[in-house]
C-alpha cells in the first residue's frame, strides 16, 4: 500500500480483514496494487477522500476507482456513496459496490444514489479473487472518468 500523499489509483473500503487481503493479493498477482489505500470504515474513506484526520496532509488526487463495502462501521456504505456524491469534487469518481449483500434494497439504493457498478462478493476464494482482478483491471487500466481528466 502507499503512503496517504502519493497518487491512489484504488481506494479499497472494507472492514473485513480476510476480505481486505484477498483483495489485495488479487490486485498485486494483477500489477494492480502499487497505487492502494486501504481504510477499515466509512468514517475513514470520507477523510481520505475530503482530506481530512489523518489524511488532512494528503494532497487532493482523486483515485481512480473506489471499492466500497456496505456494511462498514462508524459510516456505512450507503452513506459514504451519499456523501460522495453529493460533493462537486468527488461526484464523478467512479464507485464500485463491493460487498457480500445480495439485497434488492440495497441494489437499488446504490444505483438511485449514483453508483458506477454492484458486485456481490463471490464466496469462493477463486472466485473473489478473480472478480476483483477483473475490477481493478476493467475500472484502473481500461475505464475513462472525468476524473481522469482533473488530474
Amino acid at each position: 500500500m502507499v503512503m496517504s500523499d502519493e497518487i491512489v489509483d484504488i481506494l479499497l473500503v472494507e472492514d473485513n480483514p480476510s476480505d481486505a487481503e484477498l483483495a489485495i493479493h488479487a490486485l498485486k498477482t494483477a500489477n494492480l496494487a502499487n497505487h492502494l489505500e486501504w481504510v477499515k470504515d466509512g468514517e475513514a474513506a470520507l477523510d481520505f477522500l475530503f482530506c481530512r484526520g489523518e489524511f488532512a496532509t494528503r494532497t487532493n488526487h482523486m483515485p481512480k476507482v473506489v471499492l466500497l463495502d456496505l456494511r462498514l462501521p462508524k459510516v456505512d456504505g450507503i452513506d459514504v456513496l451519499r456523501a460522495i456524491r453529493a460533493n462537486e469534487h468527488t461526484r464523478e469518481l467512479p464507485v464500485v459496490v463491493l460487498t457480500s449483500s445480495k439485497e434488492e434494497r440495497d441494489i437499488v439504493s446504490t444505483y438511485q444514489l449514483g453508483v458506477n457498478s454492484f458486485v456481490a462478493k463471490p464466496v469462493a476464494f477463486n472466485d473473489f479473487a478473480k472478480t476483483v482482478a477483473e475490477l481493478g483491471m476493467y475500472w484502473v487500466l481500461v475505464n475513462k472518468s472525468p476524473v481522469d481528466l482533473k488530474g
